[in-house]
């Protein structure tokens, strides 16, 4: 799997999971284009990690959920490192309350964060590729929230399963233009969300009852992404990987 000549934009690329795929996929050869909203010192440290590699690499300020700016940054990449191969759509967020509780502004921003941003980059990545005629790879990053109903989730939970769907009729249409498009599904992976919201005894004692005994590493979800955009996966298209450590699994001796 190596991606010498090639670009890749990554979104919310400063921590966790994003952070992962950036430098995996730097450590095979791409340039990375880092794209990040409110942690930009960590983006520029990632930056700096990809240049220690030979790499091109640049930091690019944006919201996802702003289609103008996501405009300027589908430029800014192509102006600076001449075209676009790899998109991983991997900036998402989200408010986790009981349904009963929900505002309508907590649903609409958790779709905006987790769908309609990556509509927005999935596209106008797209678009690019389609102009260079040389096809190209988009891996959006969902979650096992698509297939299972956690409480307390509801717009997180609605916002990966449409995603599932976005990432399956994408790769339907744009197969003709040899664009695939996958997407990856991670469980839980002790990410910098994970650290704020559960204590290291929870996140040892939770990942112990997980079939492998513990949490994801990210880099462990990055190999899958790298895998999807690679040629090594040149027929897999429309394709949901889970990459999970078995959470969905039905736990034995229930």
């Amino acid at each position: 799997m190596e991606f010498i000549g090639k670009v890749a934009l990554v979104t919310g690329a400063s921590r966790g999971i994003g952070r992962a795929c950036a430098l995996e996929l730097a450590h095979r050869g791409a340039d990375i284009a880092i794209l990040d909203r409110a942690y930009l010192d960590e983006a520029h440290s990632v930056a700096v990690e990809a240049r220690a590699l030979g790499r091109r690499s640049l930091v690019l300020e944006a919201d996802v959920v702003d289609r103008k700016r996501i405009e300027e940054v589908i430029q800014s990449t192509v102006s600076e490192m001449g075209r676009l191969n790899i998109l991983v759509a991997n900036a998402a967020g989200g408010v986790h309350r009981p349904v009963l509780d929900l505002s309508e502004e907590d649903f609409r921003s958790t779709l905006d964060a987790t769908l309609l941003g990556a509509f927005h980059c999935s596209q106008l990545a797209a678009r690019q590729m389609v102009r260079q005629g040389s096809g190209g790879n988009i891996v959006a990053i969902s979650s096992v929230h698509a297939v299972m109903p956690y409480a307390g989730c509801v717009p997180y939970n609605a916002a990966k399963a449409a995603l599932n769907s976005m990432i399956l009729t994408m790769a339907n249409e744009l197969s003709v233009h040899r664009i695939r498009v996958n997407g990856v599904e991670p469980g839980w992976t002790d990410t910098p969300s994970q650290r704020r919201a559960f204590s290291d005894q929870q996140r040892r004692e939770r990942g112990g009852r997980l079939p492998f005994g513990r949490l994801a590493d990210p880099g462990e979800i990055a190999k899958g992404v790298a895998f999807l955009a690679s040629d090594d996966a040149s027929y897999a298209t429309g394709t949901i990987l889970r990459i999970d450590g078995g959470f969905v699994l039905p736990r034995l001796g229930v």
